[in-house]
């Protein structure tokens, strides 16, 4: 690893992508034709490493690509699974719900492999059972909601209201 030079470390799409910006400039300078641009680009795109990429601008004038030092990933936080999903409403799914919700595709998925193998079209109502099911434990939760945010904007436009009698 110390016998390794610069030029040899290899670059990421976000070098590659330096690169094609750079050669775009000077393409819009007038200092390379199209022609000159689309083969130069097509080797930013094959390119391994640093030196390949800088042998393309040896003949030319600032801007070159940038190399930066190489990020450390940012490191996850765990996810438990027992934490709610929040929703862009604000509020979390329940467990069972995102089950249900994983149930119904492998489900679809399941009355296809049984189709097949087994020759009879009834499985195919096995997604919709799944269905059946989740909508009979969880079905009205939409109604809650619903009826949620309509109090919700009933109280702000109450307090709007009181903020503003005087106008």
């Amino acid at each position: 690893m110390a016998d390794l030079q610069p030029s040899e470390i290899r670059i990421g799409d976000t070098e590659r992508e330096g690169a094609l910006t750079a050669l775009g400039e000077h393409m819009g300078a007038g200092r390379l034709d199209i022609d000159e641009y689309a083969e130069r680009s097509a080797k930013v795109a094959t390119a391994k490493t640093r030196g390949e990429l800088l042998a393309l601008f040896t003949d030319l004038p600032a801007p070159h690509p940038t190399f930066g030092a190489a990020k450390a990933p940012t490191p996850v936080a765990p996810v438990s699974s027992s934490a709610p999903v929040p929703r862009s409403g604000g509020s979390a799914v329940p467990f069972g719900q995102r089950i249900m919700a994983a149930a119904v595709p492998l489900a679809g998925i399941a009355a296809v492999v049984l189709f097949f193998s087994l020759h009879t079209w009834l499985f195919f109502l096995l997604p919709a059972a799944v269905m059946l099911v989740g909508g009979a434990v969880w079905g009205d939760e939409w109604k809650h909601q619903k009826r949620m945010s309509r109090e919700r904007y009933r109280q702000e436009r109450r307090d709007f209201r009181r903020r503003n009698r005087g106008w």
